[in-house]
């Protein structure tokens, strides 16, 4: 860095360069700015899309103008990156942008200012200069689309410096992967949804209505329609038993009895007229008849 040909008395110049020790001394996970080699006023950065957002996983550049008033005044900010929350190449306003000097502090730095613009890339940009308010989808493809390739800005020192930061980017990047593992899981779940047949994906749809139930007990909770099935279904299964057995255990053993006494008497009887015929046969059979 061409440090020699700036007065570092002046407290702009003096500030600046406490900031790129600090920047470099202690390296932020979410951010990368640098001033370029030939004008420390002019910085280059890239930001990561903030977590849990539709920017997640996305590399997006910019550049930071300082002015000379450094820090009593504010910075200047614009986006090189596709983002689909801010244009391109047109600078912010923002309350830590030169476009409301009234709410800057002198205490505030860079760092200060980029952990601001990624706390603004979610929120809405309520028709602020140089907002932009693209769907949630888009916005995924663009954080997407950021890794591929390096924005073009400038001259070939500043490309060069946005190319370093980008290829730092990449390498420190880890949340992309999973959001693209994510979206081709999602893209396979939705192709595989697409090839089920429509009375398969009626009963996935009914049964979702209940996540906590599992197939084949949808209708337990509904509890008037259990209670008169369990009705329905218990009467029948006690009054067969207690109808039919008691009646094949208590009549069964009166026909027997009933069956036998029949047949003793069927016996005395034949062994009566048998024994009528033996003595009749014999001639006993008139004294018989008289004392009948």
């Amino acid at each position: 860095m061409a440090e020699d040909k700036y007065n570092r008395k002046n407290p702009a110049v003096k500030r600046i360069l406490q900031e790129v020790k600090e920047m470099q001394s202690n390296p932020s996970e979410d951010f990368v700015s640098l001033p370029l080699e030939e004008n420390i006023f002019e910085w280059q950065f890239a930001i990561r899309g903030p977590r849990d957002s539709e920017f997640e996983g996305g590399i997006y550049h910019g550049r930071i103008q300082l002015p000379s008033e450094y820090p009593f005044k504010p910075p200047s900010f614009m986006l090189l990156t596709p983002n689909g929350r801010f244009e391109t190449q047109t600078k912010i306003c923002l309350s830590i942008s030169n476009h409301h000097p009234e709410h800057w502090q002198p205490s505030w730095s860079v760092r200060t200012a980029l952990v601001a613009l990624i706390a603004f890339m979610p929120t809405s940009p309520n028709g602020a200069l140089g907002s932009l308010d693209y769907p949630k989808e888009e916005r995924r493809a663009l954080a997407m689309k950021s890794r591929e390739l390096a924005p073009r800005f400038g001259s070939p020192e500043r490309q060069k410096l946005i190319d370093e930061i980008h290829e730092y980017m990449l390498s420190k990047a880890q949340s992309l992967p999973q959001s693209n593992v994510n979206s081709e899981v999602q893209q396979t779940e939705s192709e595989e949804i697409q090839q089920i047949p429509q009375d398969i994906v009626e009963e996935t749809t009914e049964a979702s209505s209940h996540p906590s139930e599992e197939n084949g007990i949808v209708e337990e909770p509904n509890e008037t329609p259990s209670e008169a099935n369990v009705s329905q279904t218990s009467r029948p299964v006690p009054t067969t038993p207690t109808t039919s057995e008691p009646e094949t255990r208590v009549h069964k053993p009166a026909d027997e009895r009933l069956f036998t006494l029949a047949a003793f008497g069927l016996t005395i009887a034949i062994v009566v007229l048998l024994l009528k015929k033996f003595l009749k046969a014999n001639g006993h059979g008139v004294v018989f008849m008289d004392e009948s």
